[in-house]
């Protein structure tokens, strides 16, 4: 799309607030990444503004220090449209591209664009991994005891996906099946499908949430999720409203080592009571577990290890 991300700056250079970039300020900086759901500052520009609205549309006139606040996308409408700095740019994230939506960034191909491409590099590609008898886990991923795991993004923008041991335990899937944008998911319950020829699978969502996006590619190659579980093979993204209570009920870190732990051993001891210890080569699981040994059961798999 011919932009680049920025070079990151100190904060003051590189973080106007947004109200400040608009010109409905003088002089504010942003220290929270541009998350604007918890600013108090925000929050109280939002109401004067709507304060405002309300007077003039009541043919009032407002008054008082506040009485020229208005909504920062209102004050940035009034330029040009080819002067219309694109959201991503005011964040830091892009060089200057005008806005051609009104600021309607839902409506917007780029934005889409931008979250499905820079989002999930930018974000969701982890660095550190921990290795439990084969199977990865990546630094900084929740996860359920489900086998979906969660990763957070921008303000309560939450990725999810299947974790390595499931897909490895499953797998490789014909088809990951997610639901459609606008639709809502809850921790818990079965919203996600995964099929393998004849065999079918649901994947208990660890977060409740609004969907905002779907990997559409693994309606039609869900192997892509087994090639790389915690990037490229990202089922959808969600919104949600209450993320610091579903994390609650979520594993990370040292907690996710030691349950990743119980499930291999748990896993160890199904197959040498059907198969015997040599189904395992060398005290490492094969991909394609259930492949390999049908014997173990699709149903027994999907309701011992997904818990559904």
């Amino acid at each position: 799309m011919g932009s680049t991300r920025r070079k990151n700056q100190s904060p003051e250079k590189n973080h106007p607030c947004l109200w400040m970039q608009a010109g409905v300020v003088h002089r504010k900086f942003c220290y929270n990444d541009y998350d604007c759901s918890p600013c108090r500052f925000d929050s109280a520009m939002r109401q004067a503004a709507v304060l405002n609205q309300k007077l003039k549309e009541e043919g009032k006139a407002p008054k008082g220090k506040k009485a020229q606040i208005v909504f920062w996308k209102d004050r940035l409408k009034e330029l040009p449209a080819n002067q219309r700095p694109c959201f991503h740019h005011m964040k830091g994230r892009i060089d200057f591209r005008a806005c051609t939506h009104e600021y309607r960034c839902g409506n917007c191909e780029f934005d889409q664009y931008f979250q499905d491409q820079y989002t999930v590099h930018a974000f969701v590609r982890p660095v550190d991994f921990l290795d439990v008898e084969g199977f990865k886990i990546p630094q900084g991923y929740y996860l359920h005891q489900g086998h979906c795991w969660a990763k957070l993004e921008e303000g309560s923008e939450v990725r999810l996906g299947i974790d390595d041991f499931a897909l490895r335990l499953l797998g490789p899937l014909d088809q990951i099946k997610a639901p459609l944008v606008g639709k809502e998911i809850q921790q818990n319950r079965s919203d996600i499908l995964m099929n393998r020829g004849k065999f079918e699978a649901k994947v208990l969502s660890p977060i409740s949430g609004v969907v905002t996006a779907v990997n559409s590619k693994l309606r039609e190659q869900g192997n892509l999720a087994n090639a790389d579980p915690y990037s490229e093979g990202w089922i959808l993204r969600i919104h949600s409203h209450s993320l610091r209570q579903d994390l609650k009920n979520l594993m990370i870190g040292n907690e996710t080592e030691a349950f990743f732990s119980e499930e291999v051993d748990r896993l160890y001891n199904l197959i040498e009571d059907e198969a015997g210890p040599l189904a395992a080569d060398g005290g490492q699981l094969h991909n394609d577990i259930f492949g390999n040994l049908p014997q173990l059961g699709w149903e027994r798999l999907t309701k011992l290890f997904l818990r559904t």
